[in-house]
């Protein structure tokens, strides 16, 4: 039986659990409040989503095909062989078939089959010789630094050319399809200089800026360079006599001389050097990059030859002399580069000799375009060369394929 005291007591209690009921009514709708603001940004971001989409997909509706072809002059109908020329083009640059001209697109599987990487070959002997104060003298390393200060340049030079100034004014599709291919092999002949610096641990600064510290390097990249330029505005387009004329230059520059002449003095001392079984993974790196270049070279004078062809009112009696005084300076200064790296007799070779051989493939070059010969009587004093520009890659790659990889700045010497 309840007392008036428990009675009151009771009565407290009822009119607690109101108050407490209230606390925690409010407690469950602040929550249910927070729930719903989390869950407002995700609603409102999936219907953003959905409206981006719906928006997306109206801008699709009324696409016109014809107006993004209109910027490629003759792309709205299929290509007929004899539309296609190598400037001035007006068929569509991205259809590649049907072949027009098959020795570019030959040249491109040639060039695709014979790809190599630089680390693929072993340089370790190279290290070992380089490391050892008796194992080269002062002559050789001469000529191992000065040519990789100027090729780990050089290189550069051309691919530079070509990505930025020659192929957007070719307009056959299977010639820009090799120069893809040679921009690649550009980048990995960069790419095998350094990777030979590296192994030998030699000073990448001092190298590397040669081509603007050493005057023999630094004239013939500085001989280069204004071809390139001459093509470097963005508004720069053949279709004039002048223009057409600018890019025959460039190629000449590029194809003639800087890989056509340039190029041979300093091959010729690193492959002579490998032959007497010195700096022999050097050599083969440099033997595989002369073999890509001598192909970059025939395709350069097979395009300007059928330039020449296509447009023969380029090929006039002034620009004959000016295509054979860029050849002739080319030579001067190959000439010039032969006396720096070699002041005096090595490798079973001198500069005179160098000389020689460079004035033969002048020549060469002359005829290759269609010019006469400047030195009739220059004969190749290193019949070898031709010997190793025909060795087959497949050989060596598997006699020398490297299994363990070290540059020389991982390896320890005592």
């Amino acid at each position: 039986m309840l007392s008036w005291d428990d009675f009151d007591k009771n009565e407290e209690i009822k009119k607690e659990e109101p108050v407490q009921n209230k606390v925690i009514e409010k407690s469950v709708i602040e929550k249910t409040e927070s729930l719903n603001e989390e869950v407002e940004p995700v609603l409102s971001s999936e219907q953003n989503s959905s409206n981006r989409e719906e928006k997306a997909l109206h801008g699709l509706e009324n696409l016109d095909t014809e107006a993004g072809l209109a910027d490629l002059e003759g792309a709205s109908g299929r290509v007929d062989v004899s539309e296609k020329m190598m400037i001035n083009c007006r068929a569509d640059v991205n259809q590649l078939v049907p072949f027009k001209y098959d020795w570019a697109w030959q040249k491109y599987l040639d060039g695709s089959a014979n790809h190599w990487m630089p680390q693929e070959i072993n340089m370790t002997a190279d290290v070992a010789l380089w490391k050892s104060n008796d194992g080269l003298t002062e002559d050789e390393r001469r000529i191992v630094m000065r040519n990789l200060g100027f090729f780990s340049t050089a290189d550069s030079l051309v691919a530079n050319n070509i990505v930025l100034s020659v192929y957007k004014q070719i307009t056959n599709p299977e010639c820009r399809q090799y120069l893809l291919r040679q921009a690649l092999e550009e980048a990995i002949h960069t790419h095998a200089y350094q990777y030979v610096i590296e192994s030998l641990g030699m000073d990448e600064g001092e190298i590397f800026n040669m081509y603007k510290e050493v005057p023999s390097v630094a004239r013939k990249a500085a001989w280069a360079l204004p071809f390139t330029n001459s093509m470097a505005d963005e508004n720069f387009k053949t279709g004039t006599l002048e223009d057409d004329k600018t890019l025959l230059r460039n190629l000449i520059a590029f194809y003639c001389v800087l890989e056509g002449i340039f190029f041979y003095c300093g091959f010729t001392q690193i492959l002579s050097m490998g032959n007497r079984n010195k700096m022999t993974g050097t050599a083969e790196q440099f033997q595989y990059i002369l073999r890509d270049e001598s192909m970059h070279v025939n395709f350069g004078i097979d395009m300007i030859n059928q330039i020449k062809l296509e447009n023969p009112q380029l090929w006039d009696e002034a620009m004959q002399e000016e295509a054979a005084e860029m050849i002739l300076q080319g030579t001067a200064l190959e000439i010039e580069y032969a006396k720096d790296t070699m002041p005096t007799g090595i490798l079973g070779m001198n500069s005179d000799m160098m000389a020689e051989y460079l004035r033969f493939i002048a020549n060469r070059r002359l005829t290759q375009i269609g010019l006469t010969e400047e030195f009739p009587n220059a004969t190749n004093p290193f019949p070898w060369m031709s010997e190793i520009m025909d060795l087959r890659k497949e050989k060596n790659f598997f006699e020398t394929r490297v299994i363990e990889y070290q540059t020389g700045g991982a390896l320890s010497w005592d």
